[in-house]
């Protein structure tokens, strides 16, 4: 009798491996791999840091903001850059989790126009960021301001944004072992929360 092979891709299967600590990625040919660093960056929700530079921004009506209502469309123009690793088959596989209740997107809109995003994953009182994108300034950094918000809001423990960057270290991203990693993960699983 042959042994059935594991879908890794499977919605039940994303979020138990999402829940774990690992994320996917494809490669420059569409292979997806699941990745479980030992060394993670967060943005702590209790002390992050707001930009003085973009307050004026975020608190005009330069944008609007909306949630979950162009899941889709958020991660395709994510996708949309010359070296991606959101590939066509992650995109199928997410819509999944769509689905399931359990992917989520910030959007900013200018004039109706979708100018930025960005989406992830939530597992209770976790969530998973995965990418972001603007085509007008300050747009994903204005998201990410309104996702912080709105996690804090609903009492979630964690945000998880994978790797460091200088773009991320204005909001105090911070990087922690995956020891520290494993601590947050237990304690946001315990909180009752929806996104």
């Amino acid at each position: 009798m042959s042994k059935s092979k594991i879908n890794f891709l499977e919605p039940d299967t994303m979020l138990l491996l999402y829940a774990r600590g690992a994320f996917p990625m494809a490669d420059e040919f569409g292979i997806i791999d699941w990745y479980l660093p030992e060394v993670r960056t967060i943005i702590p929700l209790d002390n992050f840091n707001f930009p003085r530079s973009l307050k004026k921004i975020y608190y005009s009506n330069y944008f609007k903001y909306k949630f979950d209502t162009s899941i889709l469309e958020v991660i395709k123009s994510c996708a949309n850059r010359e070296s991606t690793w959101i590939s066509d088959e992650l995109i199928e596989a997410y819509k999944g989790l769509i689905k399931k209740g359990n992917l989520h997107s910030v959007e900013v809109y200018q004039s109706e126009n979708l100018v930025g995003g960005l989406y992830g994953v939530t597992y209770r009182g976790a969530f998973f960021g995965e990418s972001m994108f603007s085509t007008v300034s300050q747009a994903s950094k204005c998201a990410l301001i309104k996702l912080i918000e709105h996690l804090r809001e609903k009492n979630f423990i964690l945000l998880d944004v994978q790797y460091q960057t200088e773009h991320l270290k204005m909001f105090g991203a911070k990087e922690i072992s995956f020891d520290e990693y494993e601590k947050l993960l237990i304690e946001s699983y315990k909180v009752d929360t929806s996104f």
